[in-house]
């Protein structure tokens, strides 16, 4: 089954919630480098003093702001991914978007090649999700960081086995959904996942994604979304 175009927006937003830097804290302002400013001259008339002000009466104490959402989290109706176990490379994760509940397993490439070289690309992802509510098991979709060359496929080699994957905009997925579940099958078998595609611009990608953990994610997200 292919993956609608809405979920795939909230997928995308959950990868960005799971994989979020914190900013970095503000420093503290450096001290100005300029030279003091010179003394003031003392008035001739001593200035008479002023009369003191009337204590301000004290205000209530504020009540603590409640902790924003991210804006990922936002977006994507409010989910905010609970992670349910690492494995290796492989985080599984459950949220609720829209109240409706998925499971999903997700991770990065543990390298990425660009033919030209070092050209610039959005994070790449790999999700392999179950949402109980549409009875969908394991589906695996490719974020890939870049728009497709309209028409084209891709593909996921692993092992000796290579299969075919649909192509929209930036997203990917098994072309025949019939081999999907041999496709889980294999990567819960194999060691590294290496997928290949080429940009509208032309440019040719390689992403190797390793596979260790992969089976011990999966196992937990049949525990979670029954």
């Amino acid at each position: 089954m292919r993956i609608d175009r809405g979920w795939w927006v909230i997928f995308t937003l959950l990868a960005v919630a799971v994989f979020a830097v914190p900013a970095l804290a503000q420093q503290p302002a450096e001290p100005s480098s300029a030279a003091p400013a010179a003394p003031a001259a003392t008035p001739t008339t001593p200035p008479k003093p002023k009369p003191k002000p009337k204590p301000a009466a004290p205000k209530p104490a504020a009540a603590p702001a409640a902790k924003p959402a991210s804006p990922a989290a936002a977006a994507a109706g409010g989910a905010q991914p609970k992670l349910l176990g690492q494995y290796g490379e492989w985080g599984a994760y459950t949220a609720s978007p829209a109240g409706k509940k998925v499971c999903f397993a997700i991770a990065k490439p543990t390298s990425s090649v660009t033919n030209p070289p070092n050209r610039p690309r959005n994070p790449v992802y790999t999700f392999i999700s179950t949402r109980p509510a549409d009875k969908v098991t394991n589906e695996v979709s490719i974020i890939i960081g870049y728009p497709f060359k309209p028409g084209t496929e891709a593909s996921a080699d692993i092992g000796s086995t290579s299969f075919a994957l649909y192509t929209q905009q930036d997203g990917a997925w098994i072309k025949n959904a019939a081999d999907e579940a041999n496709m889980v099958s294999a990567m819960r078998g194999g060691d590294t996942m290496v997928v290949k595609g080429a940009s509208a611009k032309g440019t040719q990608t390689t992403d190797t994604f390793t596979l260790k953990g992969v089976s011990q994610a999966l196992d937990r997200l049949a525990q979670e979304c029954k």
